[in-house]
């Protein structure tokens, strides 16, 4: 996963506002896109280690972290919602997200240095 900045926030950008194609906007569908997902995912990783190392940031990305991390497991939890399988991959998904939202707004993260990102 290596991202500039200006790749992560463009990814970023046309997620958080559910462009055409992203995981957000196929989620609004009742459509858990792995493939968006991924590409959010490793975006808001990116933002996570570029602003832990930078320390600034745009309000707009705040504010879209806090809507992935508030919105997807609410819109997902829904029963007639259909989630991807096997079970462990979406739960793995949700957690994913909580985990970037702590180190986004915490600043550092839980895992210790060195921590290996397993793939979704």
């Amino acid at each position: 996963m290596i991202l500039d900045v200006d790749e992560m926030l463009e990814v970023l950008r046309r997620e958080f506002d559910a462009e055409e194609g992203s995981f957000l906007l196929r989620l609004r569908g009742m459509e858990w896109d792995r493939d968006a997902f991924t590409r959010l995912e490793r975006a808001m990783r990116a933002a996570c280690e570029h602003f832990q190392a930078n320390g600034s940031l745009d309000r707009w990305v705040a504010e879209g972290f806090y809507a992935v991390a508030t919105w997807v497991p609410v819109w997902t939890s829904h029963p007639g919602f259909p989630r991807p399988r096997p079970d462990g991959y979406y739960e793995a998904c949700i957690e994913r997200i909580g985990d970037l939202a702590d180190w986004f707004f915490r600043g550092f993260s839980n895992y210790v240095e060195g921590h290996v990102w397993a793939e979704l």
